[in-house]
């Protein structure tokens, strides 16, 4: 073994716990970190040509690095709907880097991490209260989880055209329906070959709302003659968190012959609080959901998840078998979720979940989603009141979506956002609704308090004050 490698292995104890301060410098003291940063792009540096060690690694880090780390995980990033890590979230995500297992089976020779896999699957179908007729499995992030959905949906389709899709590729038209699709799910149907601009589009219930017509959907059901299709609805749009009719919906597929998935990367929290639940109703009839896990329930990057019919379960292994892999065993017979997922090489996601999950349990999250709620609400009010903004949509959910007062042009919409997230004190993302250049502020960080809404209605008013010149 390398020199340095053998002093770092004598070390590990001291290396490891050096790592952990310096993480916990940055969590001890989030809520002034800033939320961005200016940086110049950093000139690549040589690979050492002899072992440095990982002290020297660290300094090297944190001299040139350590200052460049924004708030992301922090009570106002409300960016891209990124939540942070709760406490307990954080203690799994460590302890599955340290085992750094495989998942794989559930049966068999190997380690158990698919086993609390599985079980994590189970307590998170209870915890959305869907019926046990679902598999699940993790996944980096609702593009992955919208991919092996459609994946699966896909093959249903070809099996309905009489097609095997995962053994002879995409032949003749596939009919894909939606209204409002997020842009993982347009790129997932490109990636698997159904081309991103090959939706049915149907109009919304009115240009004001987000969520699908129903009637309008089922005239282009009928206008099909009868042809199988995939639906793709939202579970909470990801501008004004709007929510298709689940119910409606239900009640079409009872008459159609579709494949539905829903989209409820962080809408689907919405089930945990009796005041917002009424939003999913019907959405168990679903054939594939998607939910995030590094969003609303709070776990560390790159982790989401996704449910599909069990009765589907020989459709998924037609789309994601290692065919040629006889070592693996027989899929249906011992279930492999290398079998039932797109990745092969998988990291221990189900552990931070587990973790959070049996940490704080359904009424703890109830709390953090109704409270990311009533504070979005109330900085929707303090927009509503002001006389600068005004709201592009009601605050539906925990997303407030903004822009400025007197349809002032873009380039004074950009200028305030620009000057808010210069600030370094809030983070909030540019979008356009019904053709209007808007801002979007998401909460779904646990640690998010009211405190942290007057810091930045404070933060709004300075960066008004900032573009003043340019306003008037």
């Amino acid at each position: 073994m390398d020199e340095i490698l053998t002093k770092d292995l004598k070390v590990l104890d001291s290396l490891l716990q050096s790592a952990l301060d310096e993480g916990l410098l940055y969590l001890n003291d989030i809520d002034n970190i800033p939320t961005s940063v200016e940086f110049e792009v950093l000139n690549g540096v040589d690979l050492p040509l002899t072992p440095q060690g990982g002290a020297s690694a660290l300094d090297e880090f944190k001299r040139r690095y350590r200052d460049l780390m924004i708030s992301s995980s922090g009570p106002r990033y409300f960016g891209f709907v990124t939540g942070g890590a709760t406490p307990a979230a954080l203690m799994g995500d460590i302890l599955a880097t340290i085992y750094d297992q495989n998942t794989q089976t559930t049966k068999g020779h190997g380690d158990v991490s698919a086993l609390l896999e599985f079980e994590a699957i189970r307590i998170l179908l209870d915890f959305f209260d869907l019926p046990d007729d679902y598999l699940g499995g993790f996944v980096t992030g609702a593009t992955m989880s919208n991919f092996t959905c459609l994946g699966v949906a896909r093959q249903w389709l070809g099996r309905e055209n009489g097609i095997d899709v995962a053994k002879t590729g995409v032949t003749g038209e596939f009919n894909v329906v939606s209204a409002v699709p997020h842009s993982s799910s347009i790129k997932a149907l490109a990636m698997l070959g159904l081309g991103s601009s090959n939706i049915i589009k149907v109009d919304t219930i009115d240009p004001s709302r987000e969520a699908i017509d129903i009637e309008k959907l089922e005239k282009a059901i009928k206008a099909l003659d009868g042809q199988p299709f995939i639906l793709i609805s939202s579970g909470g749009t990801v501008n004004t968190v709007d929510f298709d009719d689940m119910q409606a919906i239900a009640e079409l597929k009872r008459k159609y012959n579709f494949w539905w998935h829903i989209d409820a990367a962080f809408g689907g929290f919405a089930a945990l609080s009796p005041k917002y639940a009424h939003l999913l109703e019907g959405w168990e009839n679903a054939d594939s959901i998607t939910i995030d896990a590094h969003k609303w329930l709070n776990v560390p990057y790159e982790n989401a998840f996704f449910f599909v019919k069990e009765k589907h379960k020989i459709l998924q292994v037609e789309t994601f078998q290692n065919s040629n892999a006889p070592y693996l065993g027989d899929p249906l017979e011992n279930f492999n979720y290398l079998n039932f997922l797109p990745e092969n090489s998988r990291r221990f996601r189900a552990l931070p979940v587990w973790f959070t999950l049996k940490a704080y349990g359904k009424h703890g999250y109830r709390e953090i989603v109704e409270r990311n709620i009533e504070l979005a609400q109330s900085l929707g009010d303090f927009i509503v009141n002001s006389e600068f903004f005004e709201l592009l949509a009601p605050v539906r959910l925990n997303t407030v979506c903004f822009t400025l007062k007197d349809e002032l042009d873009p380039h004074r919409t950009q200028a305030f956002l620009d000057a808010v997230n210069d600030g370094g004190k809030v983070f909030m993302t540019p979008t356009v609704y019904n053709d209007r250049k808007g801002i979007r502020a998401a909460l779904v960080n646990w640690r998010t308090a009211e405190m942290d809404i007057r810091i930045v209605e404070n933060e709004m008013l300075i960066a008004m004050n900032k573009i003043a010149a340019l306003l008037f």
